[in-house]
């Protein structure tokens, strides 16, 4: 879920980046936020923990 959910922010952010830059910086806080998902589930694996 959380994988999904970053690939599709990852898009989004690359199709800003690229048509829209007057919603660049929207565009950027998704890519954080999709960053930040990522290294949260990244780290759950390593602990062994399960991601949702």
């Amino acid at each position: 879920m959380l994988w999904t959910i970053a690939i599709i922010l990852l898009i989004l952010w690359l199709l800003g980046f690229v048509a829209f830059h007057v919603l660049g910086s929207f565009i950027h806080l998704l890519l954080v936020i999709a960053v930040i998902a990522v290294i949260v589930v990244l780290i759950r694996l390593i602990k062994g923990q399960k991601v949702l």
